[in-house]
């Protein structure tokens, strides 16, 4: 762990720890308290606990606001809760809705790292005196020659992070710092064991924290009513193979759960068209995209916006995806083209493409229609 802050002593630098409940946010904030630093707990309460099912394996709900809570009376730190549930509401959860009834495969995740965390967050830590926010994430902080910081892959590409942090603005990234960037999961539990915290043997995360049961078509249905219509699922030629309950039970790429028959070879889900409630599949062959548009495009690359004449990078169209050779070239708007030197399959509307230098992070966007 690299100092907070160069110019400060340790005891002279308060640092907000965003604390979830879970083993990392909790080992973060004992690194810390361990290395002198002014430590101060802070949870967010996020959503409604009617969304919630009992014995979820997710984040921020009421149970882990209660071991936050624990793990800063261990520690002797003072922690606080902060109620966003107007904020995640509007920006996170009727967000994901409205895009899955556009046809569209949101990351929630993405969007609460943007808003309710990096946003609101950053801004209550500064409003409470802070000099950093640090969170749990597994991603490197890395200043630059040139002094400005950088976000980098962390250490365990297994464990990385760093897709769902392409929002993060420079202005941000200069507040934050992720001390768990240059470590493994194993090397997190072995330290919150040495600080005997109650949540060292406690289970990741492994759900969207409003869909704890993966039923996103119930969530849907919740936040807007009467959106979800049937339609027909039309193969690629034109054929009308069946029909469908509606297109948010669908997702580019998707072979599972078609229900169809008749078809010597497998199909997939080449595109969704919510115009028509039509699920649109085909071959494997069908699913290959070269070229695609991104939008609301954040660029940390240098310079204010990626060169109209092209950069070569590599992207992750999603977060288990492995980095693909590009070409990202700058368009009007906050948007950019991407070609891959290889087309790919299952390029989905609503994900992220997020655009890397090795493991230097350069920013992303929001693949379109």
């Amino acid at each position: 762990m690299h100092s907070v802050l160069s110019t400060k002593a340790p005891q002279d630098t308060r640092v907000m720890v965003a604390m979830s409940g879970g083993v990392d946010s909790s080992v973060t904030a004992a690194v810390l308290k361990e290395q002198g630093y002014d430590v101060v707990g802070i949870t967010m309460q996020l959503y409604d606990h009617g969304f919630v099912i009992e014995g979820s394996k997710t984040c921020c709900a009421g149970q882990d606001i209660y071991d936050a809570s624990r793990v800063a009376d261990h520690l002797g730190i003072p922690h606080y809760v902060v109620d966003y549930e107007r904020n995640f509401l509007t920006d996170v959860m009727e967000a994901f809705a409205d895009s899955y009834v556009a046809g569209e495969t949101p990351v929630p995740c993405v969007l609460c790292n943007q808003t309710v965390k990096f946003r609101d967050l950053v801004q209550a830590a500064r409003d409470l005196g802070a000099d950093a926010l640090a969170t749990g994430h597994y991603v490197r902080r890395v200043v630059g020659d040139d002094g400005r910081a950088q976000l980098w892959r962390g250490a365990d590409h297994g464990r990385d992070q760093s897709y769902f942090l392409f929002t993060t603005t420079q202005e941000q990234l200069d507040f934050l710092r992720f001390p768990l960037g240059d470590i493994s999961k194993d090397e997190t539990r072995a330290i919150a064991r040495r600080h005997d915290l109650v949540v060292a043997d406690k289970p990741d995360s492994q759900d969207i924290c409003f869909v704890p049961d993966g039923n996103y078509a119930r969530v849907v249905e919740k936040l807007r009513p009467g959106a979800i219509q049937p339609g027909e699922i039309v193969h690629v030629d034109g054929t009308v193979m069946g029909r469908h309950e509606g297109i948010i039970h669908y997702t580019v790429g998707q072979r599972r759960g078609l229900d169809i028959g008749g078809m010597a070879d497998r199909l997939y889900v080449v595109r969704l068209e919510p115009e028509h409630h039509r699920v649109v599949v085909g071959p494997r062959s069908a699913l290959g995209t070269g070229r695609f548009t991104v939008r609301a495009v954040n660029w940390l690359g240098g310079g204010e916006h990626i060169p109209a004449d092209g950069v070569a990078l590599t992207v992750k169209v999603r977060n288990s995806f492995r980095p693909a050779e590009a070409m990202a070239y700058g368009l009007p708007d906050g948007r950019a083209e991407v070609r891959l030197l290889h087309p790919v399959d299952g390029v989905a509307p609503g994900q992220a493409c997020v655009f890397y230098h090795g493991d230097h992070l350069l920013g992303g966007g929001w693949i379109t229609r």
